[in-house]
């Protein structure tokens, strides 16, 4: 079962708002080093931003799936698309993510890492409205 926060438009909505508000921060500061070529700093900073989106988000994601979907797919059959939608958006963020942690490993850091990280944020914005839409409070 779903914790109450993930059940209310407005409470669900402060979490995602929080996390894309510090990975937006990261992304601008990463992609700020990486345009001044201070490479050590923007590796360390993408470390970071990728933690952040493995701790923050794709836990989210899994909490959500885990619980709260089920929930919805039960009490709301005709979300059974929209929550399939979104799983699926969870996983472009899951696929993107190891991307990143896989060039990472590799010690790349590049613009197109800062890229990724901007994928990743577009597609949770994106999520993030779709998301609210079905949740049982809407």
């Amino acid at each position: 079962m779903s914790g109450p926060a993930l059940r209310k438009v407005e409470s669900h909505s402060s979490i995602h708002e929080a996390a894309l508000t510090e990975a937006s921060e990261l992304t601008e500061l990463l992609e700020n080093l990486l345009s001044q070529n201070d490479n050590d700093k923007a590796y360390q900073v993408a470390c970071i931003l990728l933690e952040h989106w493995e701790s923050r988000t794709l836990q989210h994601a899994e909490s959500e799936e885990e619980g709260l979907y089920q929930e919805i797919k039960k009490e709301f059959p005709e979300h059974y698309d929209a929550i399939t939608a979104l799983v699926r958006d969870h996983d472009m963020l899951r696929e993107i993510a190891a991307y990143i942690k896989d060039q990472l490993a590799e010690q790349v850091i590049n613009q197109d890492i800062a890229h990724q990280f901007r994928a990743l944020i577009i597609i949770d914005e994106l999520h993030n409205i779709k998301e609210l839409t079905v949740l049982p409070e809407h």
